[in-house]
């Protein structure tokens, strides 16, 4: 497993939303520039009568998107065909299989319950592609079943509204394009009611597949969600570029993220100084007025009668961009020579430095690139890990791994920085102002001729109707020069961007000198029992918002939750809200009069250590699952009855932890069995039939989704990451492993010498992990395995959980002190009161106010948290 493929790279840009999926396998692909007959490369293609100026094509306003109703009745399928396990083909079409290494033409075809496509291998397009691009393709021969389908968006293919982007649930996508849009809504009506997933407060339905970009934009709640700091700029950034059209399985269409940094020459970088930051307001051509002054003299002095005029040449995302960013790593590295006759670039046009880049980016005429979201979360595309010889820089020596800024010792410093920035008061600020540019208003028109801010009219959709090109060279060379010049991301408003909120507003109370106090409350329960296990799904749509509890002697209680947290401090807040407490114990707990329906009562075997992993609790509060049986099962139980509902068998020793990952459309979500038996079991809980499986019809147990194996001894512990489609466990006596969600196993990760233990494991939507070892080492690995940073404390730690940004790592432990730590390098940030009894676990509730935990004492304490407290801008500023 030595080097970097990016195969293997787990990447968090498709983290932040349902639409960020980015698969594991994470292919994207250079398309060569095909250059037809007659024309020379690079050189415009002239068109008569089909060219639309991008100043006035798509300005008209758009009929609203209809959030009510239903007209999904006409649907291919009944939707009781859904549950069946095959069937006829409901709908066969030819199509284009669009990976980022190529496109194959080749037939789809969809039954009641799979989609299948078969790759035309004799047609000579296919024949001529590059063996080794191949390699990096998947689904040339693919099937794809529909209980795995999330999400399905409309997207575009060489600017024409032909294509689709199918998302599945262990965040891989496909993306097809259709001979026409009559084929397009054919096939979203043969396929499941998703929408576009649940990430957007839209419903799951098939016109929501079929909305434009505008219409997602206008009825989505995410821009109140970014204006309310629910989400980050990042996630912000990421839906925009999912919905206006960009995606990862074509390189022409990649997510498109801000240049935010100016300073890369200080030894030292002070991100509460303005001047270390770009105005976002204008474009990177605009950002030196010499250069600004050059671009608007040319789109003034225009004299090309065929072509409309354009302030610039390039583009600010193209193929070749993304290419020139990522050369170092795989799938890339293979890309890039096959795009470009087995060959890498100049060393002068080498991604080599990041001051030089960002040097180019204001004086080259040619060069306006703006970055990629991978600047934001992946150091490994700073590093030449395979040992390619990229030619060799001016002193002579051979390029290698690109050049840092002073102040980023190395890459991890330099990408964390980076999201620093990006999430900074100066970015949030005026990022609305990019948003306009790239995605808005500023995008076309007068306010993009005003801001100077047009781009080649073959880059914006609208410009040009493919199917009114009769002439075959021509509609090649058309193509040809889409592909090159780059795409504009389809507009989504064509008004100004709304201002994020400010944090002073929203938060007032993190700029207070005196904090609210630390405990808000104390539950003890009727059992002296500790309570090994905590779940705070308190989420306000939910039937019973609730803190799930269990203790050692599996005496259960469902706590209701009352939301009133977050409104303390928050105008109109009352003395009188003071008085009623986040949280209310279970009825029947406080009163002894229904105890024998929140008992578990099954025996465990007996040589079983109960601790928080032995449990799992289900989004919705309805089901607890339960391992640690010496029939080797686990077992699934009502929280409203305690009556077990479903026993499920698969491994040959006892069942030894449980996890459970985040929760899919409906309350779905992966379960992670371990076992005494050195192997984890995946498996697929179904909200919609409240079982492990598919299908509740059918007599035989559930089998597992997937087999990981790897280990030699007993796996204590474990988690499961479905945004990141992974599984990292450890043994007893270690190592701990990272598995895919399909079984592959990718790699160890190995800690210093003396932490050989691992005992609890929590993993960052960024992809980084944290691991406790016995005997109290901590260790912060990357998800490609390197270890970041690690400390050791004077505590047994048994308890441990992230800030939902994974910036700030939470402990408890046997001395009964909560403790806040910076994740990146384990700085400590804040102690609270200690305890009177040792901590067994804990959580947080669903808007990271109130951290919840178990104590030994058979208590809960509830405390107020804030992570904005400990933000270095808000240290700095206020």
């Amino acid at each position: 497993m030595s080097g970097i493929d990016y195969r293997t790279i787990i990447t968090y840009a498709k983290m932040s939303c349902l639409s960020s999926f980015k698969s594991n396998t994470h292919f994207v692909v250079s398309i060569p520039t095909f250059v037809a007959p007659g024309l020379k490369a690079g050189e415009p293609v002239k068109l008569k009568g089909v060219v639309r100026s991008p100043s006035v094509a798509s300005q008209s306003p758009e009929t609203e998107l209809i959030l009510d109703g239903d007209d999904d009745n006409v649907s291919l399928l009944q939707e009781k065909e859904m549950d069946n396990l095959g069937g006829p083909v409901v709908l066969s079409s030819s199509a284009q299989l669009v990976a980022p290494a190529l496109v194959a033409r080749g037939t789809l075809s969809i039954t009641t319950s799979e989609i299948y496509f078969e790759v035309d291998e004799d047609e000579p397009a296919f024949k001529r592609a590059d063996s080794k691009v191949l390699a990096y393709t998947e689904g040339l021969h693919g099937k794809w079943m529909f209980s795995e389908i999330r999400a399905v968006f409309s997207r575009r293919y060489l600017l024409q509204n032909t294509a689709l982007e199918v998302f599945m649930a262990n965040r891989t996508s496909v993306m097809f394009n259709f001979p026409d849009q009559a084929t397009v809504k054919k096939v979203v009506y043969c396929l499941p009611r998703v929408g576009v997933g649940t990430s957007y407060g839209l419903p799951q339905a098939r016109r929501i597949s079929l909305a434009t970009s505008r219409q997602l934009f206008k009825s989505s709640n995410m821009t109140q969600r970014w204006q309310r700091r629910e989400i980050s700029n990042f996630e912000y950034l990421m839906f925009l570029n999912t919905i206006s059209g960009r995606t990862y399985n074509d390189l022409n269409q990649y997510p498109v993220f801000p240049w935010v940094i100016t300073n890369y020459d200080s030894e030292e970088l002070d991100l509460t100084l303005p001047g270390n930051f770009r105005d976002l307001s204008k474009p990177v051509g605009a950002l030196n007025p010499k250069r600004a002054a050059f671009y608007a003299e040319r789109y003034e002095t225009w004299k090309d009668d065929q072509t409309p005029p354009c302030h610039y040449d390039s583009h600010y995302s193209t193929t070749a961009n993304v290419l020139h960013w990522l050369v170092r790593i795989e799938p890339f590295t293979t890309f890039f020579l096959s795009a470009n006759n087995n060959k890498f670039d100049h060393p002068d046009r080498t991604f080599s430095s990041i001051a030089r880049s960002w040097r180019n980016c204001q004086r080259d005429t040619s060069d306006v690139k703006e970055l990629i979201p991978e600047f934001y979360y992946l150091p490994e595309m700073f590093v030449n890990s395979n040992g390619y010889h990229l030619g060799l820089r001016e002193d002579g020596n051979m390029i290698c791994d690109v050049d840092l800024p002073a102040w980023a010792k190395k890459p991890e410093d330099l990408v964390r920085i980076n999201r620093m920035a990006l999430e900074s008061e100066f970015v949030s600020c005026q990022l609305h102002q990019w948003i306009d540019l790239i995605f808005g208003y500023k995008q076309r028109g007068p306010e993009a001729v005003r801001t100077l801010n047009v781009f080649h009219h073959l880059t914006y959709e609208g410009s040009v109707s493919l199917d009114s090109i009769t002439d075959l060279l021509l509609r090649e060379a058309t193509e040809a020069q889409i592909q090159s010049f780059g795409q504009t991301p389809s507009q989504l408003l064509i008004e100004p961007h709304p201002p994020r909120s400010s944090a002073m507003h929203l938060s007032p109370l993190m700029f207070k000198d005196q904090m609210q106090q630390d405990v808000i409350m104390v539950l003890k329960f009727p059992s002296n029992s500790p309570v090994t296990h905590v779940a705070a799904n308190t989420l306000p749509h939910l039937t019973v918002p609730a803190v799930v509890t269990v203790t050692c002697n599996r005496l259960f209680a469902v706590n209701r939750w009352h939301n009133t947290v977050g409104l303390r401090g928050a105008p109109g807040y009352s003395l009188e809200q003071a008085h009623h407490l986040p949280i209310e114990m279970d009825s029947l707990v406080a009163n002894n009069t229904g105890s024998n329906k929140r008992q578990i009562t099954d025996l465990v075997d007996q040589s079983i250590q109960i601790t928080t992993h032995c449990f799992v609790v289900t989004a919705d509060n309805r089901y607890i699952l339960v391992c640690g049986f010496w029939d080797k099962s686990f077992r699934v139980y009502s929280s409203e009855t305690g009556k077990l509902t479903q026993i499920v068998f698969g491994h040959w020793d006892v069942v030894t932890c449980l996890a459970r990952s985040e929760s899919y459309i409906g309350g779905d979500c992966y379960i992670v069995s371990g076992s005494r038996d050195a192997t984890l079991l995946l498996w697929y809980w179904s909200g919609r039939h409240h079982i492990i499986g598919d299908n509740p019809n059918t007599g035989d147990y559930p089998a597992p989704r997937a087999v990981l194996t790897g280990h030699d001894q007993e796996v204590v512990c474990v988690s499961v990451c479905a945004e990141l489609g992974l599984v990292i466990s450890g043994a007893k006596e270690g190592p701990c492993l990272v598995h895919t969600i399909t079984g592959d196993l990718l790699r160890a990760l190995e800690g210093p010498e003396n932490y050989q233990c691992p005992r609890l494991i929590t993993v960052t939507s960024e992809g980084h992990c944290i691991i406790y070892y016995e005997r109290g080492g901590f260790c912060n690995f990357s998800i490609n395995g390197k270890p970041l940073a690690q400390m050791d404390v004077n505590d047994s730690t048994r308890a441990i959980l992230l800030s939902s940004d994974g910036h700030n790592l939470v402990t408890g432990g046997d001395n009964g002190i909560v403790e806040v730590w910076q994740a990146c390098d384990f700085r400590k940030l804040y102690m609270y009161p200690g305890c009177d009894a040792g901590i067994r676990a804990m959580d947080l509730s669903h808007d990271q106010r109130t951290l919840i935990t178990g104590m030994a004492s058979g208590s809960i304490v509830a405390f107020n948290i804030d992570f904005n407290r400990w933000h270095y801008e808000h240290h700095n500023r206020y």
